[in-house]
């Protein structure tokens, strides 16, 4: 079988890309709309925490912001590099890549952060306890839907 055919007979994402872009609209309103009040909100041990991060267009120059579910992994912030388990990789990923040093703001606060991929020893480590949580946003039949695998980002503090 060719790689090709292959890779069409992978099953597509359950959830439609004009869908998603929406709930992300919508919570970024809700964000806005708030001033803050609403929209982040701290990890459990059996849910993912939501985060702002604000990263600098890698072409553009501009500021951009992005609201995205993490875990804490000691001092650091976990994030998966995912685009609703569609193609391509997320632009906030690229950018950080292109400028790592940067802020998040959290349910309690705005953190200086500098970003980096996790290494493949510790990636694996911080995808199981993405899975372990049990919820539909990460499991490892999502993962093989897509063509490469997520990288896992991880958020340092800086200072």
């Amino acid at each position: 079988m060719s790689a090709v055919s292959a890779q069409a007979e992978k099953p597509s994402p359950r959830i439609p890309s004009p869908i998603i872009r929406a709930i992300w609209m919508l919570h970024r309103r809700v964000y806005a709309i708030t001033r803050g009040r609403f929209g982040l909100r701290p990890p459990t041990s059996t849910k993912w925490g939501m985060l702002r991060l604000r990263t600098i267009g890698r072409r553009t120059g501009k500021e951009r912001f992005a609201i995205l579910g993490y875990i804490d992994d000691g001092p650091n912030l976990v994030i998966p590099a995912m685009n609703g388990w569609l193609e391509p990789e997320p632009a906030w990923w690229f950018n950080l890549q292109a400028n790592p040093h940067t802020t998040v703001e959290l349910h309690d606060g705005r953190r200086e952060v500098v970003a980096h991929a996790a290494d493949p020893e510790e990636r694996q480590r911080l995808w199981d306890r993405l899975v372990a949580l049990g919820t539909a946003a990460y499991t490892n039949a999502n993962a093989a839907t897509r063509p490469r695998e997520t990288a896992i980002v991880v958020l340092e503090p800086r200072g």
